[in-house]
């Protein structure tokens, strides 16, 4: 479980001397570094790393970085707000010692994720990480309700060997096939220890569809360790990828056709240890709150595309009947529906089941996505909206009458509307606050500025390999 206390100057209570044990414990273990990871905006993971013995240090004091990260552009330009993207300024980084791992597949390092502080010893504004466990404390305060969550990840493996930034595929085989996952046994063997010995259980590792893809699933955690758990596990694939002679790309879309890079979010909300997806008289045995909650998700998804969709590059892989969810539509085990129920197997259903809300991708900063899906939720069970009714198969099948008549919507098809959306939602804005919601609005126009004039293929190339 994470730590719902914020960081502060001189460090909480014991963090000091904790973080001087684990300094020492780390040195005997041969760990010389620690990699100090967030995400910005953009969704870029940004890093500072310190030496093992300046663990203590940090934990009470924090490493300096400039909050200028919060306004750079994927291609590291940088844009700016009425209070973000000037030279001025400092925060501080503090590790979360509790989810400090070592990193099996970079030996000598260990990794933690990080809370940004001002000086002054205040949450920054701008902190994903820190806005997500507001977010998460305020629903189990208000409403008493917890969350579980879960991130898929999925990849393209290309030859490291390649020319320039050519993206040629590392295995031959057929999507889902045995060919490929004999081609890429050696590597994905070692991917699957490295994780188990930094304590992250994987439910499932295989091939997915697209030319070199692959899809991991790893178990659901509380939205800020799952989060945490999406960045160390992007972070451990391509280390151990590149140590294979490997090159990977979590961009939404490697190529302009085709299908692209998921990153869908499972989500279920509990109540003093009940499962509100199961066991309800709503459908499919869903409570009242469950229903509501998934009414707030479709309720706000255009709006949310601009978080969890927030490259130019995710227009191209959120396309109709290529299972990215890009209708306002919701269905049992229907994965062209935006957000697709999943009660599980008769048996298991009150662990299991849960929403998967599809029309994400890991160009989403994984702190603000989870955020802001939340809020989404909450708003439709605060408000009892009532759940549309269920649509089974393509909603693409549907014309603009039929569709309109059954609450069927197109989602954004560019980051433009997009943008347009978020501007338009008053609800996503005020959970992420004015100067992270301005950020997002100035980072979003700032990627959109920064492809103007480019073809498919090209803006597809742009980002191919910042992800």
């Amino acid at each position: 479980m994470t730590t719902l206390a914020d960081p502060v100057p001189g460090g909480r209570p014991g963090d000091v001397e904790r973080a001087t044990a684990l300094s020492a414990e780390l040195t005997g273990r041969g760990v010389h570094g620690i990699v100090l990871a967030y995400v910005d905006t953009a969704g870029i993971g940004r890093v500072k790393t310190i030496p093992t013995a300046k663990l203590a240090s940090a934990a009470a004091w924090g490493v300096g970085m400039s909050p200028v990260f919060d306004t750079f552009l994927a291609n590291d330009s940088v844009v700016s707000t009425d209070v973000l993207g000037s030279p001025d300024g400092d925060l501080r980084l503090y590790p979360d010692l509790d989810h400090l791992v070592v990193l099996s597949g970079q030996p000598g390092w260990a990794w933690a994720p990080v809370d940004r502080v001002t000086q002054e010893g205040e949450r920054h504004p701008g902190c994903g990480r820190t806005l997500l466990r507001r977010i998460v404390a305020d629903a189990a305060q208000r409403h008493g309700i917890s969350f579980q969550a879960g991130i898929e990840i999925e990849w393209a493996v290309g030859q490291g060997s390649a020319l320039g930034d050519d993206f040629v595929p590392a295995v031959s085989g057929p999507a889902y096939g045995a060919t490929r996952q004999v081609e890429l046994s050696d590597c994905t063997a070692e991917l699957m220890a490295a994780l188990a010995a930094q304590g992250v259980d994987v439910d499932q590792l295989h091939p997915e569809y697209a030319a070199g893809q692959f899809e991991i699933s790893v178990g659901a955690l509380d939205p800020v360790a799952a989060a945490d758990r999406s960045v160390l596990v992007r972070q451990t694939i391509r280390a151990v990828s590149q140590r294979h002679g490997l090159k990977v790309s979590f961009a939404p879309a490697v190529f302009a056709e085709g299908v692209g890079n998921g990153g869908h979010v499972h989500l279920s909300a509990w109540r003093e240890g009940r499962n509100l997806h199961s066991g309800g008289e709503g459908r499919y045995g869903m409570t009242a709150e469950a229903e509501s909650f998934a009414a707030g998700l479709l309720a706000h998804l255009p709006a949310l595309t601009a978080v969890t969709a927030p490259s130019p590059a995710s227009y191209l892989r959120l396309k109709p009947s290529q299972w990215a969810g890009v209708f306002t539509a919701w269905g049992r085990e229907t994965r062209e529906s935006a957000v697709r129920v999943i009660t599980g197997t008769a048996g298991r259903r009150e662990q299991a089941a849960n929403l998967e809300v599809k029309p994400v991708d890991l160009a989403a900063n994984p702190y603000l996505a989870l955020g802001c899906l939340v809020a989404a939720g909450l708003d439709g069970l605060e408000s009892s909206a009532a759940l549309p009714d269920e649509i089974t198969g393509d909603p693409a099948r549907f014309g603009a009458e039929e569709a309109a008549s059954r609450g069927v919507r197109r989602l954004p098809t560019s980051l433009d509307e997009a943008v347009e959306e978020f501007r338009k939602d008053e609800l996503l804005r005020a959970a992420l606050g004015p100067v992270l919601a301005d950020a997002v609005i100035a980072v979003r126009l700032g990627e959109i500025a920064a492809v103007a004039g480019l073809d498919d293929g090209q803006v597809a190339a742009a980002y191919r390999w910042k992800y």
